[in-house]
């Protein structure tokens, strides 16, 4: 009995010291509808941009924008979970330049800011997708 005891309270202790996940990024996005709007905003400022809408054509614009809704939500700590395929997977031969890249980050802040989302969070999500660059040019 004493064992059980000690395994329950063992178990107890464990859950209690497991931090919170930090889901502040995703509610200031405005959670799964915010994020939604904001790619559905990017992808039509996309569909306008003449200097990258050429990557886009022949591309299931609505699965694109699930994915990106589901990438989005799990890096602003939503609970989502992204179904798509690697960074690299799914830009492999588009050849991509950093001005390319620069171009779309550039459609999202507007539509972020058309949405309303305040400059530190626009700033918190960049940090977080910053990483992928590297996965996504030249490949």
């Amino acid at each position: 009995m004493r064992s059980l005891l000690l395994v329950v309270v063992l178990t107890l202790t464990a859950c209690a010291q497991q931090p919170a996940k930090d889901d502040s990024l995703y509610r200031d996005l405005g959670e799964q509808a915010g994020i939604t709007r904001i790619v559905e905003g990017m992808l039509l400022n996309i569909a306008g941009d003449a200097r990258i809408v050429r990557h886009f054509e022949n591309i299931d614009i609505e699965r694109l924008r699930d994915k990106l809704v589901e990438q989005i939500c799990v890096e602003a700590g939503g609970p989502c979970t992204y179904t798509g395929d690697s960074m690299e997977e799914s830009h492999k031969g588009q050849n991509l330049t950093p001005s390319d890249f620069n171009a779309l980050v550039e459609n999202l802040q507007d539509a972020m800011t058309t949405q309303g989302v305040a400059i530190p969070a626009q700033n918190r999500l960049l940090a977080r997708l910053a990483p992928m660059r590297a996965q996504v040019i030249d490949r």
